[in-house]
């Protein structure tokens, strides 16, 4: 996964209208644009208290202009961000979890009863197409709705049975780290802000988050809803500001750290937090793999892989980059799929009704462009897409299949992060297997068969974080009671379920001793009190006891 992004000023108005007049549909135009939607006066309603002396701004790339002027934060007011959110964690950890669950369903209906708004802001932020915007939505009431019923059972402490039974009493306690520093990317700004402060804040911790410069306006939307949700203002805390300068300033003063991006930056925070002896969660990147067994039902395998593949322009963590096909059913597979791909409407428009938006900037746009470029070059056949669409908006990119992509093609091995798939054939399903586990990432799979215990035997022995038998990966990544994360240089730790809300909590054991000590009493000797403990730890493990 990219964490930072170029925006480069296109022709004109932003629209050229040189351009492939073939290919791909193209969504009607809507009325409103990014203006419309960035106000001054809704800039300076989300940016009110966030901490920031300089100035810096982003850019809507759906035309490429600048959207909005906001605060840039030095790394003498990270410093400040972090005093500032720990005084207020040291109240909101003292409060209960019910009453910090109690903000969580609250934020949960202000973003389903305000969501226009927030898809917007999204759209314009990203590009991408609204039903896309709507997903982050989605799994944020999932996420608020799960965390806020059961955040206080999580938290809840734990009995134990303790060191000698009936003497010794043991409770488990769960408390808060403090002051958690979390960088947040820019293809998913909703879940990927939201989603890791939501059990951050349940645990009672304080929160400084770092998002992208160029989609900062949702993160600040978000918290927002917050506040009004009941959250203290202070809690959270939003730094903005270049990702080199900004993020280890974050990384340096946090109690914790929570990541998402690239794995070459992800090494680098992890190394930041191990030198301070500071834990950290990260996701990071893919090169996911959806596959086709041969008793697959074709035409739903076909649907499901434009949803793996080209959500979002394909810059999704969790997105597929390589179809694997059983050989004997890859033909028909493949023209189901490329003419469903064709079909894809593309737009700019803030409305439902595009298929697929834009990327989200130059860099993106020359890491496809090139990817594809060389492996046309190489001998590998576009099935699919294939071309830049200036004619729609200046970061728009056909999606794409590739066919006959080899190795050293550096979209064989790289993840590009845009709309485009490369078709892989496979024999059997240890082949299938071996192809789907080649590689240095592990985050997401799918798997396509109508006979789902045959996929599942599959989907155990594919190294992957999270697998999706008959789905793209909406299943698993909504299925919020359940861990989601990466193997390999995908990543390290969990979000969702136990472990996305317990990794912000520090375990403590508080042990209670009654009425004898952990020593020689009553008059026994050392050695007498050596015999009664292993007759006590022989009829311990004889009773069964754990």
């Amino acid at each position: 996964m990219t964490d930072s992004l170029e925006r480069s000023t296109p022709p004109a108005d932003g629209r050229p209208t040189d351009g492939p007049t073939d290919g791909n549909p193209v969504a009607p135009a809507t009325a409103r644009g990014p203006k419309d939607v960035v106000t001054p006066d809704l800039v300076a309603r989300l940016t009110r208290g966030v901490i920031g002396s300089g100035r810096t701004a982003n850019h809507t790339p759906l035309t490429g202009e600048k959207l909005a002027d906001l605060p840039e934060t030095t790394v003498e007011e990270v410093a400040e961000a972090f005093a500032r959110a720990r005084k207020a964690q040291r109240a909101w950890g003292a409060t209960s979890a019910r009453q910090r669950a109690a903000v969580l369903l609250r934020f949960h209906d202000l973003v389903l009863s305000r969501q226009a708004e927030v898809l917007d802001l999204i759209q314009v932020e990203t590009g991408k197409a609204r039903k896309h915007a709507h997903e982050e939505v989605q799994v944020v009431a999932m996420a608020a709705r799960h965390y806020g019923r059961r955040g206080p059972a999580y938290l809840r402490p734990k009995r134990h049975t303790g060191a000698i039974p009936t003497l010794t009493k043991t409770v488990e306690l769960r408390q808060p780290r403090g002051v958690v520093g979390q960088i947040a990317p820019w293809n998913y700004p909703l879940e990927l802000s939201v989603g890791d402060a939501l059990p951050g804040l349940m645990a009672g911790n304080a929160l400084v988050m770092k998002p992208d410069t160029e989609t900062a306006l949702t993160a600040l939307w978000a918290r927002e809803q917050f506040i009004e949700a009941g959250l203290p203002p202070e809690l959270w805390q939003i730094v903005i500001g270049e990702g080199p300068v900004v993020g280890p300033a974050v990384v340096e003063h946090a109690d914790y750290v929570s990541f998402t991006g690239s794995t070459r930056t992800g090494r680098e925070v992890a190394q930041r937090a191990a030198a301070r002896l500071v834990g950290a969660s990260l996701e990071l990147g893919g090169k996911n793999a959806l596959l086709v067994l041969r008793d697959a039902d074709l035409d739903k395998a076909a649907d499901g892989a434009v949803r793996a593949c080209f959500a979002s322009a394909g810059q999704l963590c969790i997105s597929v980059e390589r179809l694997l096909v059983d050989e004997s059913v890859a033909d028909a597979f493949v023209e189901k799929f490329v003419a469903r791909t064709k079909e894809i409407r593309l737009g700019t428009g803030l409305a439902y009704g595009a298929g697929m938006g834009s990327l989200v900037g130059e860099r993106q746009l020359a890491t496809v462009t090139r990817h594809v470029d060389e492996a046309r070059e190489k001998g590998a056949t576009v099935l699919a897409g294939g071309r830049h669409r200036p004619d729609i908006g200046p970061y728009m990119y056909e999606p794409t299949i590739l066919d006959g992509v080899e190795a050293p093609m550096a979209v064989c091995t790289e993840e590009t992060f845009g709309p485009v798939v490369s078709v892989y054939r496979f024999r059997d399903e240890e082949e299938a297997i071996e192809r789907a586990n080649s590689t240095d990432y592990g985050l997401n799979a799918s798997v396509w068969s109508k006979d789902t215990r045959r996929a599942a035997r599959v989907a155990v022995r594919l190294r992957s974080g999270t697998v999706n038998v008959n789905e793209a990966y909406a299943a698993a990544y909504g299925s919020v009671q359940s861990p989601m994360g990466g193997m390999k240089d995908s990543g390290l730790g969990r979000r969702h379920g136990s472990e996305g809300i317990l990794k912000y909590t520090e375990a403590q054991t508080v042990s209670t001793q009654r009425l004898l000590p952990m020593a020689p009493s009553l008059g026994m000797t050392d050695e007498g009190y050596a015999t009664f403990l292993n007759v006590s730890l022989k009829a311990m493990k004889a009773l069964r006891m754990r």
